[in-house]
């Protein structure tokens, strides 16, 4: 019953932000005959300084299609759409304000609040896993509809990078909402933690080499062809974290 009860209150975020994640694969494999197109063009834009740096290296990695694939579509939509989904499942819970009766239902079950809590925590990261890994393994079966190819490896250690970062925003928002019992605060607060670190990494210019977002982009897989495991540890051991902080707050609680 609880993991059923878990699943209704975050099915609709899960189903919107599936949908939303598949589609936006579609549109960029499908949108990439267009960018060729527009290839010539954009060679002939001149530019100096950061900004004219910047759209060398975008038309340069866009020349390509798996360069295309990661700078124009892993890197920006699909990592801040995973990075606001993850948050969305996080945020809210079977105690929350928002819950409504489910709070009171669920304190009513024979269940103790470690287990409400991890059946919580592993479905969400179960959709998450979801929202991030089905997006990315549709690049090798829609892209010889435009005449490309992407391998199957490459779909899968990117959708790993994404999915062990972003759930560093999920566990952050689960923690947030075992101390805030709203909906909105714990969502505000993680949305504006990832906002910060990723002006941070855009100040640093890629001098960090284990930013979360960069680890969720899969850069140096991209570039190097090695995961980022450091990075994908630091993640991993942060959410571990968090996760356990969130069972012990809600522990010492008094509903």
């Amino acid at each position: 019953m609880i993991w059923y009860k878990s699943w209704l209150d975050t099915r609709s975020r899960f189903l919107v932000g599936l949908v939303l994640l598949v589609l936006s694969a579609c549109g960029a494999v499908f949108y990439y005959p267009q960018v060729l197109k527009l290839m010539p063009m954009a060679n002939t834009i001149e530019a100096s300084g950061e900004l004219g740096r910047r759209i060398k290296e975008g038309v340069a990695l866009a020349s390509n299609y798996r360069g295309y694939v990661w700078s124009q579509w892993m890197r920006q939509s699909m990592t801040n759409l995973a990075t606001l989904f993850a948050v969305l499942l996080g945020a809210g819970g079977l105690f929350s304000r928002a819950s409504g009766d489910s709070a009171l239902f669920a304190l009513s079950m024979p269940v103790s609040r470690d287990r409400v809590l991890g059946v919580r925590a592993v479905t969400g990261l179960g959709e998450l896993a979801a929202m991030t890994l089905v997006p990315v393994l549709l690049l090798p079966l829609l892209s010889p509809g435009v005449g490309e190819r992407y391998s199957p490896v490459d779909a899968l250690a990117h959708g790993a990078c994404l999915f062990v970062a972003a759930a560093t925003f999920f566990s952050l928002a689960l923690l947030l909402s075992t101390v805030f019992t709203d909906l909105w605060r714990p969502l505000l607060i993680a949305c504006g933690v990832a906002i910060a670190l990723s002006l941070y990494e855009s100040a640093l210019r890629g001098q960090s080499s284990y930013g979360i977002f960069r680890v969720m982009s899969g850069e140096d897989y991209f570039r190097t062809g090695r995961l980022p495991w450091l990075g994908l540890f630091a993640s991993a051991t942060a959410s571990a974290a968090m996760l356990y902080t969130a069972t012990r707050t809600l522990a010492r609680q008094d509903f």
